[in-house]
């Protein structure tokens, strides 16, 4: 189906192009959310005549939505989730989740312009992008913990907290002691050889 892009459509087109999609992208997205008119004669006549409206309109929308960005700019939103010890969710973030955390954090975003895929399944620090605009898009953390807590340490440190990590060192600590009491029975064998040449 050919239809007339009324705004930019990233890895479709610029605005006024006339591209080739299937029927069913355009009737499910593209026409519904009006970013795009089936390219008739009619259509084409009409687009022509209105360009300059449909761009001071896209225009002003751009604007907003950089006035948006600029508001978002470091934005982190704070998700709390079951996970494992190695820090692997007991479910999964999906861009509903993003945009719920948005809201509560006072920025109306829908889950349809938060781009995530896959979703996220573990916990951490995560970068997402968020298209406020066909032009316009700022990119947001979500840090993923499994309690307030977590979520601090991931903040201050930039890094997930995995318990089992955290168990690594201890085991490195007490085979070191065991590598140091290996290699201190050869002196105790040469100390005591002295000993037995004095007694004799």
């Amino acid at each position: 189906m050919q239809v007339i892009l009324l705004e930019r459509i990233e890895k479709l087109g610029q605005m006024g192009d006339v591209v080739n999609v299937k029927p069913g992208y355009a009737r499910n997205y593209l026409l519904p959310e009006k970013k795009a008119m089936r390219a008739t004669e009619e259509n084409r006549r009409y687009f022509d005549k209105q360009r300059v409206q449909f761009e001071a309109v896209n225009l002003e929308r751009r604007e907003e939505a950089e006035g948006v960005a600029a508001k978002m700019a470091g934005l982190s939103v704070t998700l709390i989730r079951q996970a494992g010890e190695a820090g692997q969710l007991y479910g999964s973030v999906g861009a509903r989740d993003i945009a719920d955390a948005m809201l509560a954090a006072g920025f109306e975003v829908s889950r349809k312009q938060v781009k995530l895929a896959p979703p996220i399944k573990t916990v951490g620090i995560h970068d997402v992008r968020v298209d406020l605009h066909a032009e316009v898009a700022v990119t947001v953390k979500a840090n993923v913990a499994r309690s307030p807590e977590e979520a601090d340490i991931q903040a201050k440190t930039g890094a997930a907290v995995l318990r089992a990590e955290e168990e690594r060192p201890v085991l490195h600590v007490e085979e070191e002691e065991e590598a140091a009491e290996e290699t201190a029975e050869p002196e105790t064998a040469d100390e005591a050889a002295p000993a037995d040449e004095e007694d004799a």
